[in-house]
């Protein structure tokens, strides 16, 4: 895998990793989950509950990877870019900017589960 030392640079690789519509919904899922999650324990002050930011939002992400994507999340790599990337591609999406970015990351027209 090639080094990334921007962001920048590194956007488009993480698109290419999510590349099936499948993989993003799963993505989506935990990372509007992991916002709730925090909003919950901050609301309540139920500071253990900090603890399943993370694992609310990771948990679809990975298994998404494991058995839509059949890869390796970013995460294990480039932590903070991924979680940056997850929260970008969210926002590219409800703003209906995701496909323009996808297809200038080279991921040109949805692909099917398979």
């Amino acid at each position: 895998m090639r080094e990334y030392t921007t962001y920048g640079d590194f956007f488009p690789y993480y698109l290419q990793e999510h590349a099936k519509p499948q993989t993003r919904i799963f993505h989506y899922i935990g990372s509007i989950l992991a916002i709730g999650v925090l909003i919950f324990a901050l609301v309540t002050m139920n500071w253990w509950l900090l603890l399943a930011v993370p694992l609310s939002g990771y948990s679809f992400a990975w298994v998404s990877h494991a058995f839509i994507e059949k890869n390796k999340p970013a995460t294990f790599t480039y932590p903070l870019w991924s979680l940056r990337g997850d929260y970008h591609m969210l926002f590219l999406a409800v703003t209906g900017k995701l496909e323009s970015e996808l297809q200038r990351a080279g991921v040109s027209a949805p692909q099917a589960a398979e």
